[in-house]
């Protein structure tokens, strides 16, 4: 990517932005990063980190911020992260939003798009390219697979946000490795190291990189565990993470709550 202002070009070529070589994310717990520990242990990693490195190796003047918090809604990453982003002026922008507030009765996927539509529009006026991700395929994971036809509703609509504007899209639906539960956390509603290092390869390979793993590459096989086994699992996912979730949707509260971005600057690995 050169230095300067251009003209964008289609979505299967680079687009270079006010500032060249940069790449800002911005989003919820997905892009934060949960449930993959950085190295420090006081932070996540994630996939838009694990991307940001990839991005890096092919380009060692890559600068990158994370401006994700976990919890965060639509309209609050709009509102708050999609400024700072444009302050930053960056040449890549990855938006994946929206799975919050599909988690929630009385949210209108619709609805919903049309406002992911006009961010994306208002990132593609100032010159990035953007890269955005569909929501999972819930029919394997508790609590969420009950909202699996809105999601794919809302997936109906970024489809054609992408192609209206020239985005990349990461298809997180059709990763049938998303469904082994390996892939997810104990909490099963974020992923686990290996599902965001895997996205980061799919989102890698979505941007045409050349990546030296396949994503796609079938989980090792597992012992079956016995049913008493997997009871006493799930009757401990419900008192550490479904309960405590419920809890704050009832208080109105969130898990970001009083939460800044991680990485609020453009910085070189």
């Amino acid at each position: 990517m050169g230095r300067g202002r251009e003209r964008a070009h289609d979505s299967g070529s680079s687009v270079t932005a006010h500032r060249a070589n940069s790449y800002v994310a911005i989003g919820d717990s997905f892009t934060e990063g949960l449930n993959d520990p950085a190295a420090d242990n006081a932070s996540y990693r994630g996939w838009a980190d694990r991307l940001a490195e990839i991005l890096a190796a092919n380009d060692p003047e890559l600068h990158y911020a994370n401006l994700a918090v976990r919890g965060k809604l639509l309209d609050q990453v709009i509102g708050d992260q999609l400024p700072a982003a444009l302050a930053l002026r960056p040449s890549l922008v990855s938006l994946v939003a929206g799975g919050n507030d599909i988690l929630r009765p009385g949210n209108d996927p619709d609805l919903l798009a049309e406002r992911f539509d006009a961010a994306v529009a208002e990132l593609r006026a100032h010159g990035a390219q953007v890269l955005i991700g569909t929501g999972f395929d819930t029919r394997q994971v508790p609590v969420m697979r009950h909202v699996r036809g809105r999601v794919g509703t809302y997936n109906s609509h970024l489809w054609a946000i992408a192609e209206r504007h020239e985005c990349r899209v990461i298809d997180l639906w059709s990763m049938r490795v998303l469904q082994d539960p390996r892939a997810w956390s104990t909490d099963r509603l974020h992923l686990s190291p290996e599902g965001h290092r895997r996205v980061a390869l799919r989102a890698a390979e979505t941007l045409g990189l050349e990546v030296d793993e396949d994503w796609r590459r079938s989980w090792p096989p597992q012992p079956e565990r016995p049913w008493h086994v997997q009871l006493t699992e799930d009757l401990r996912w419900v008192r550490e993470h479904l309960a405590p979730w419920i809890g704050r949707r009832l208080r109105g509260r969130s898990s970001g709550d009083g939460r800044s971005p991680k990485r609020p600057e453009l910085q070189r690995l």
